[in-house]
């Protein structure tokens, strides 16, 4: 803090930014991700830099992307000396679902060095791009070997939730149909600053290639499942028929409704991943051509 007084610098609410000083649980971020020499790490949100070198001196390399200008010059003093550091001076995301194509450009030519070489997401995320970061990097062309991630502890929640509790949702069914999730250590606002107004959590997602390789269609599933759990606590065959009005007739959807034995009063909340997927495969089978 004394550092940022020096500089002038205060934390911008339009990036979501709350910097994590205990030292003690920027190693935890560290040690939860298990950096060796074949991983490429990529850090949305640099800050100060501090957690990016601890990163530098386990990873292969650290590909770190920081918007604000004054936080990339402070962190620059502290990360000039790693040769396996990149900094980029941008937003992570060219949109809500997609990444900026410059940051998988970097991505991409640190794992080219070496085929061994595997992406790990490592970062104090910003709370208001954290949802579209983990979402969207399951979804990009670089798939990544797990994700450390610091959040707010509700999108934690929500993230691991089950069938039938009230933070099951879309998310949830994306992320547990490719990894398994745990959340490793609830903290409070206080080992921020400033402090935000809500608990947050220290969250880890390993990617499971066999789950991955069970959604034949990844895209499909992900957009029909958030497109069911728009209205997650309507009937089922509701969300079903209104996803799909202008490619099913409501006789095609209850003929696969009835196929999977679902009760009229189904609700989305409460169907599992597994049986989602296979409600999403027998759509996919009638409406192949269907987008969100």
């Amino acid at each position: 803090m004394k550092r940022f007084r020096e500089m002038g610098i205060q934390p911008a609410t339009r990036h979501g930014q709350n910097f994590l000083i205990d030292l003690n649980l920027q190693h935890m971020i560290v040690d939860s991700a298990d950096l060796d020499e074949r991983d490429v790490v990529l850090e949305v949100g640099t800050g100060t830099g501090a957690l990016t070198e601890l990163m530098a001196q386990q990873a292969a390399s650290v590909v770190t992307v920081e918007i604000d200008g004054h936080l990339f010059e402070l962190a620059n003093e502290l990360l000039f000396k790693y040769d396996n550091v990149v900094m980029l001076k941008q937003d992570a995301l060219k949109n809500k679902n997609t990444f900026a194509p410059e940051v998988l450009a970097h991505i991409g030519k640190q794992l080219e060095v070496a085929p061994e070489r595997r992406l790990k997401l490592v970062a104090n995320l910003p709370y208001n791009i954290a949802t579209p970061i983990i979402s969207n990097l399951l979804a990009c062309e670089f798939v990544p070997h797990s994700m450390s991630v610091t959040i707010q502890k509700e999108l934690g929640d929500r993230i691991i939730a089950e069938p039938w509790s009230k933070d099951y949702s879309a998310l949830s069914v994306w992320i547990q149909s490719q990894a398994d999730a745990q959340i490793v250590r609830i903290m409070p606002p206080s080992v921020f600053w400033p402090p935000p107004k809500v608990q947050s959590a220290i969250v880890k997602i390993a990617v499971d290639p066999e789950k991955r390789a069970s959604v034949p269609d990844l895209k499909y599933f992900h957009q029909f499942t958030k497109a069911l759990f728009i209205h997650r606590r309507k009937f089922l065959r509701a969300n079903v028929v209104a996803a799909m009005k202008k490619h099913l007739s409501k006789v095609e959807v209850d003929a696969i409704l009835t196929e999977m034995n679902f009760a009229e009063d189904c609700r989305t909340e409460q169907i599992d991943v597994a049986t989602l997927l296979k409600l999403t495969e027998l759509v996919r089978a009638q409406a192949p051509d269907w987008t969100l």
